[in-house]
């Protein structure tokens, strides 16, 4: 089976594609609105997958920080900041 057989929806993504998306993800706005589309609607069975890889590592980074963020918080780690850095 060569490339040219294969359904427009299944075709492979080249390596510059998923560089080229990372970077558009990568965005801050623009990317995440970009990011929702492709991981709904995208034509491509391969951009879909690689759009909603990048949306679940997103999620997770995003539940890391704010649970690293609020265990900064409970333990009173901000305000030794604020100690070493407030005299500066």
């Amino acid at each position: 089976m060569s490339e040219n057989n294969i359904p427009s929806e299944y075709k492979p993504i080249s390596m510059w594609g998923y560089f080229g998306y990372e970077i558009l993800f990568s965005i801050p706005v623009i990317g995440f609105i970009c990011l929702i589309i492709m991981s709904f609607a995208a034509g491509n069975k391969n951009v879909k997958n690689f759009a909603r890889s990048y949306f679940c590592l997103f999620i997770i980074t995003l539940v890391v920080t704010i649970v690293l963020v609020a265990i900064a918080l409970a333990t009173g780690a901000v305000e030794s900041l604020d100690d070493i850095f407030g005299s500066l």
